[in-house]
């Protein structure tokens, strides 16, 4: 019976050692091109690697597995082993490279990489985060626990001394912004269009298409939305 016990305690620990050196595995098998996107624009290496665990489970997930996609991105895809609604990569390398893409053709992400440095992976995590990546609340919170416990920071290249900015407030999400209300004007005589754009820092097109005119002919009195 304490050899049974024994055996089965030993066996826990060795499946424990393969889940964690997997993970060890896989950190080391992309954290070069991890490295290089890094150095190419300035993102964080340690988010890089932090949000491909978390959205592959470490390359185990089975769309990292069938579709090469490991940060969750939403497609069509070519697959036929697997239906999903996740998109299909060639290779690991292009998820990777598509994630960094991805968040700077969106503008929710893309001021991120003018705000922070590649250092700075807590506040990258709850910028990203902020964007509406994901929808889970702990998202960011998940994604930095992850990089403290496997240390993924080390590959930011930090330079000696650094010190972590301090958290700013919490700005809110997309999802939560109030929607902006158009400001109304009313014309006076003498205004024309182009006059009202350049005063209001907007285009005679935008005023255009808010107000639905055809023409930029104007009346004095007449109201319309900037």
């Amino acid at each position: 019976m304490k050899k049974t016990f024994l055996l089965l305690f030993l066996l826990g620990l060795s499946i424990l050692s393969i889940k964690a050196q997997s993970t060890q595995d896989y950190i080391l098998a992309n954290v070069n091109h991890a490295q290089y996107l890094m150095q190419q624009y300035q993102l964080p290496a340690s988010i890089i690697l932090g949000v491909a665990i978390h959205e592959s489970a470490a390359g185990r997930s089975k769309i990292a597995k069938y579709l090469n996609n490991h940060f969750g991105v939403k497609g069509a895809n070519s697959n036929a082993e697997i239906q999903s609604a996740y998109r299909d990569y060639p290779s690991v390398d292009s998820s990777y490279s598509h994630f960094v893409s991805f968040l700077q053709s969106r503008k929710y992400f893309n001021v991120l990489f003018d705000q922070y440095d590649q250092y700075d992976y807590k506040n990258w995590a709850r910028g990203i985060q902020r964007g509406g990546y994901a929808a889970s609340r702990t998202w960011a919170t998940q994604v930095i626990a992850i990089i403290k416990k496997y240390e993924l920071f080390q590959y930011d290249n930090r330079p000696e001394g650094y010190i972590e900015p301090i958290n700013p407030p919490e700005a809110p999400s997309r999802k939560t912004l109030a929607p902006k209300k158009n400001k109304i004007y009313t014309i006076k005589p003498g205004d024309n269009l182009s006059t009202i754009a350049k005063k209001n820092h907007t285009t005679v097109t935008s005023i255009m298409r808010k107000n639905g005119l055809k023409s930029p002919a104007l009346k004095p009195g007449q109201k319309i939305k900037l």
